[in-house]
């Protein structure tokens, strides 16, 4: 049975203090979709190192990512841990480990043009094939290009119409063996796992990872003065 991940943010921040300040409720979380049922797997945060938000976003411009998945929204206990092994010259390697500590599986993000025309993300995980899937179709990136010189017209008459800006090529698909396990649907921000197997922890870090590098700056990138606004917004939507 195929099981379908999806990362949702509160529409509305309950707290008084910014969402990404490590006090009150988590803002974000993952939820598993499967016939019948939408529970939640995760509670996502970033873990911010000493320094703050200028030293993790600091950090984050090199590849670098660090996140707790919470088993709530008040931080009662972790459900996974994702760390980062190494980032320089395009390619990131990352760890999520599980709650004692143990490796769930290991994540690799090489940038295009490091180790292929696309970017390219490989899962690894203990005693199992690695699963490979590359960010776009190469057809959908051709006619990308192709186009690209008319894109910012494109970009300035969808902010005028208020529509859905264009976005550049984003489907994942991971592969092991010929077979299609996993697959990131750029359009809706949605990990579907089709093997039963695939733990659902790990795959809730694996979509945290791939939309932590959205083009829009990615749902961890906020700096605290983003925050902060944010949740005087919600404050005056409460007050209306």
């Amino acid at each position: 049975m195929t099981r379908k991940l999806k990362l949702n943010a509160k529409p509305v921040y309950q707290g008084e203090q910014a969402p990404l300040d490590g006090t009150g409720e988590v803002w974000h979380q993952v939820d598993v979709h499967v016939p019948g049922e939408i529970r939640t797997i995760a509670h996502l945060e970033r873990e911010l190192p000493q320094g703050g938000i200028p030293a993790y976003l600091a950090a984050r411009r090199t590849g670098a990512r660090s996140f707790v998945l919470w088993a709530d929204e008040h931080r009662g206990a972790r459900v996974a841990t994702v760390v980062t092994v190494s980032c320089g010259n395009g390619v990131a390697v990352y760890q999520v480990l599980g709650p004692q500590g143990e490796l769930l599986c290991t994540i690799e993000r090489a940038k295009a043009f490091s180790k292929g025309l696309r970017t390219r993300w490989t899962v690894s995980r203990p005693g199992e094939p690695d699963l490979v899937g590359y960010k776009g179709r190469l057809i959908w990136w051709c006619t990308w290009w192709l186009f690209s010189p008319l894109l910012p017209f494109v970009w300035v008459a969808a902010v005028f119409s208020m529509s859905d800006v264009p976005r550049s090529p984003g489907r994942v698909i991971w592969r092991a063996r010929g077979r299609a396990l996993l697959e990131f649907k750029v359009m809706w921000n949605e990990l579907y796992l089709h093997d039963p197997e695939l733990d659902e922890r790990a795959g809730a870090a694996l979509l945290a990872l791939v939309r932590s590098f959205d083009w829009q700056n990615g749902w961890d990138g906020w700096t605290e003065k983003q925050a902060q606004r944010v949740s005087r917004m919600s404050r005056r939507s409460r007050r209306s």
